[in-house]
């Protein structure tokens, strides 16, 4: 992907004394008393700042935090708690800027965090009004927001069309790097595994990797849904019965090319959904009438496992069972143990993946986490994210 990277204009010295507009992902997770409860994508911001900083550039971040009410302020939008974390990672003040669309003030070597921008009217349908106002704020517009690279916005697209030059940041460049590894160049076998409750949200990813993949594992609801497809009972699990026959084109676009949909040779099921409820392990084929499944059983999970750890590839999306309950997480663990302990490239994304990623402590044995959840997905669809592309048109000038 032909995209201008803001850590080539620095280095060739063109952000020296230069206004530079950044784009970060800063939407973190609070508690009712607006404490930020998980810092990461503060965390992830800082190199792109420290970058331009040190490269003595006059900077300025923004960012959208919550789903706030264009052209309604409310103390509960504000950056501050934002503001006061970033000070801390980068050891300076960070002063958030309110009513800045018409005008920041900020010098060579300082830094200013523009209040939530969207609060801004014309924000999120991509206002050219705003947009031409915002790119005359900077001389250089870096997206580092992969975040939110799915979506045309004012802060995403918009002000990328206008500003004198638009490029990536590191963040942004590294997930473009870190995705053409995985899927546009990838070392075979390429392993995927899709997980999560509904098939009906997964189902254009897996048809589109379904072209693509020597293996796609299926977890959680949508392995119900694919057992159904398989003929297999599966109680009271949740599944989307009305997408069997979907699930069975999978199997059969996969069978064409000589790739696989592993179905679970055992379950782990329980009679209620709980923390506390007893878990028994089932042979697939054993599952009664009032069972639910609520895990992979070990053998598939050792089954599953090899096939990881002989991958050249693997990209992960969603947990394979309720590992928040740790009863069902032996399944979730199992994978994310064989991808730890894999030599292939991994890849993976995504609020619950990331959780178990976490709750496994296995983040230095995957190759790249993603930051981005919907854009990852949209990503893996092989679809175009407005953000990139607009950074792409803009870098061919």
């Amino acid at each position: 992907m032909n995209v201008l990277r803001f850590s080539d204009l620095v280095a060739a010295g063109q952000a020296s004394g230069r206004r530079v507009f950044i784009r970060a992902d800063l939407n973190v997770p609070q508690d009712d008393a607006g404490n930020i409860t998980e810092d990461t994508r503060i965390r992830a911001s800082i190199p792109c700042i420290e970058l331009a900083l040190k490269a003595g550039a006059a900077v300025m971040v923004t960012s959208h935090l919550g789903r706030p009410t264009e052209g309604e302020f409310k103390p509960e939008d504000s950056l501050a708690p934002v503001a006061k974390r970033m000070g801390e990672l980068l050891g300076r003040e960070v002063p958030v800027v309110s009513n800045w669309v018409d005008g920041v003030t900020v010098a060579p070597g300082s830094l200013v965090l523009l209040e939530n921008c969207r609060v801004n009217k014309g924000e999120k349908k991509n206002s050219e009004e705003l947009a031409r106002k915002m790119a005359q704020l900077c001389d250089i517009y870096v997206n580092d927001a992969f975040g939110t690279a799915h979506r045309a916005e004012g802060t995403t697209y918009g002000i990328a069309q206008f500003a004198k030059i638009a490029c990536a940041g590191p963040l942004l460049a590294a997930e473009i790097d870190a995705i053409t590894k995985a899927l546009a160049a990838p070392k075979r076998p390429l392993v995927a595994i899709v997980a999560g409750s509904k098939v009906s949200t997964k189902l254009t990813i897996l048809k589109s990797l379904s072209e693509k993949v020597d293996g796609l594992i299926v977890g959680g609801g949508i392995a119900n849904t694919f057992m159904l497809a398989a003929g297999l009972s599966i109680g009271k699990s949740l599944a989307e019965a009305d997408l069997v026959g979907e699930a069975k084109a999978v199997i059969e676009a996969m069978k064409a090319r000589g790739a696989a949909v592993p179905i679970p040779v055992d379950v782990v099921t329980a009679k209620r959904f709980a923390a506390d409820a007893e878990a028994v392990v089932k042979a697939a084929d054993q599952v009664a009438e009032d069972d639910l499944i609520l895990d992979i059983g070990p053998k598939t999970a050792a089954l599953l496992a090899e096939q990881l750890k002989a991958a050249g590839t693997v990209v992960w999306n969603g947990p394979v069972g309720v590992f928040e309950f740790d009863a069902f997480g032996h399944g979730t663990e199992a994978i994310a143990r064989a991808i730890a302990a894999s030599g292939a490239f991994s890849i993976a994304g995504g609020g619950d993946t990331l959780a178990a990623i976490a709750k496994y402590g296995i983040e230095k044995d995957v190759s790249y986490i993603s930051t981005g959840g919907g854009a990852f997905l949209e990503v893996l669809e092989g679809k175009k994210l407005p953000a990139l592309e607009i950074l792409e048109k803009r870098a061919a000038g």
